[in-house]
């Protein structure tokens, strides 16, 4: 079975967000970035399951510009077999990224495709569902584990007040939350050999896709800052501030 991986390029999940000064969006000079957290995971639960024998091949695919190699090397340092490269803006709306991997899915035709549940940038968690609902294939988000066998893909996925299991038929496209599993680091042999591993590039036209821009981008701030807490000196003076100050309660 081959699966097909989406990552993304991100901002370092720990690197401090700077804003620019026109307030357009955030200032990505000299930051540091890497492969989305969660996409890790997807890549790393792809691998997984290539070691149990399940998978024959893994395919990692990323949209944006020619910078998201260094996220599709660091796959395949982690066991990915080889990259697709769709040359695109970084900043895509999900629709457009859904679409363009929509394009990768019916070249490829894979029986599994694995995405982070969202980008720890644009936070949208929406690129999966939409890939799903335009690809027609069944899904499961957020997932927590993850089993195939016999053509189906049972996953386990965390909802209020428990969990949730779903047994969907294969080809199948799921989504990864945290829980999954943990991402291995890649050993030095490992990114060497990654260098030499092939990684196919694709414009939009040449996947039949046209992007279209549906949203507009306004205005990005640093969220408020956070007021200082106060002190009571009793059960019923933080009941009367709840209800009368901060009116949470009535």
């Amino acid at each position: 079975m081959k699966i097909l991986v989406a990552v993304k390029r991100t901002l370092d999940a720990y690197v401090k967000v700077r804003i620019r000064q026109d307030h357009s969006g955030v200032d990505l000079t000299s930051a540091k970035m890497a492969m989305n957290p969660f996409c890790e995971i997807a890549v790393e639960e792809a691998v997984r399951l290539k070691e149990k024998g399940i998978a024959t091949e893994i395919v990692v695919v990323s949209v944006g510009s020619d910078k998201v190699q260094e996220q599709l090397r660091g796959a395949m340092a982690l066991g990915a077999d080889r990259g697709i490269h769709v040359q695109a803006g970084d900043d895509l709306e999900s629709l457009n990224v859904a679409k363009l991997l929509k394009a990768v899915v019916d070249k490829e035709q894979p029986g599994l495709i694995l995405l982070g549940k969202q980008a720890i940038d644009s936070d949208n968690n929406q690129v999966g569902q939409m890939l799903a609902a335009l690809a027609q294939l069944p899904q499961a988000t957020f997932a927590s584990k993850l089993e195939i066998a016999e053509g189906r893909a049972t996953v386990s996925r965390e909802v209020d007040g428990g969990e949730q299991v779903l047994s969907i038929s294969l080809p199948a496209i799921v989504t990864t939350d945290l829980r999954l599993n943990e991402p291995r680091y890649a050993k030095l042999p490992d990114i060497m050999k990654a260098k030499k591993k092939p990684v196919d590039i694709f414009t939009p036209e040449q996947l039949g896709v046209t992007v279209k821009q549906h949203l507009k981008l306004v205005e990005v701030n640093d969220p408020p800052a956070r007021k200082a807490g106060v002190k009571v000196a009793s059960v019923a003076e933080l009941v009367d501030k709840l209800r009368n100050e901060a009116k949470v309660i009535a």
